[in-house]
């Protein structure tokens, strides 16, 4: 049983306007997030702390539980909110995230008995498409924002990790667009030209 939660937590500084309700290809792009999402999702929820301005989605919404906490404090909310042992955490700006690459991470999770199953690219690991297991990485990450760390990561030696090679991610996304995340209008604008569905 899976849990995906979109995350919507983040300034849109760049973008000038929220990037989530900004529209992608005629309708806004945590829709789209969503849409790609929701069939291998046995519940989605989006963490926001604007909940009214994502009423109309029809879905979980959920604020922050650790409120001033950054990126972290974001994870921890994710994981906590979730009712499935499994939970895909995906950041609302990927308009590419992959289905199939979240199922792969949960088989291997499932079969290698991971704690995390997580890509790592030129840029680092990425948390924002990835998956968790809840029951262990929710004391670790509370462990970490008690001894007041704050990387996004930092809780991860304490628990098990499964990093996916570039190659596997090759596999599961051959698009190679996942975890691309649009900050900027001409990314967005890019982004828009490249999608086909």
């Amino acid at each position: 049983m899976l849990s995906v939660v979109i995350q919507a937590g983040g300034q849109s500084s760049r973008m000038g306007e929220d990037k989530a309700l900004k529209p992608f290809l005629g309708k806004p792009l945590i829709q789209r997030v969503i849409d790609r999402l929701s069939s291998i999702a046995d519940e989605i929820i989006v963490t926001t702390n604007r909940p009214e301005d994502y009423a109309f989605l029809n879905t979980r919404l959920v604020s922050d539980l650790k409120p001033g906490r950054g990126a972290l404090g974001g994870l921890y909310t994710a994981i906590a909110s979730a009712s499935h042992p499994a939970v895909a955490v995906v950041a609302c700006d990927m308009p590419f995230a992959s289905p199939s690459l979240v199922e792969s991470a949960h088989r291997l999770l499932v079969e290698e008995e991971a704690d995390v199953v997580i890509a790592k690219t030129d840029e680092g690991y990425e948390p924002l498409h990835a998956l968790y297991r809840r029951e262990t990485c929710l004391s670790a990450i509370e462990a970490a924002i008690n001894a007041d760390l704050w990387k996004v990561i930092a809780w991860f030696p304490q628990v098990k990790v499964r990093t996916l090679s570039p190659g596997e991610v090759k596999t599961f996304d051959p698009s190679g667009l996942c975890f691309w995340n649009v900050n900027t209008p001409e990314e967005f604008a890019k982004a828009e030209e490249l999608a086909t569905d």
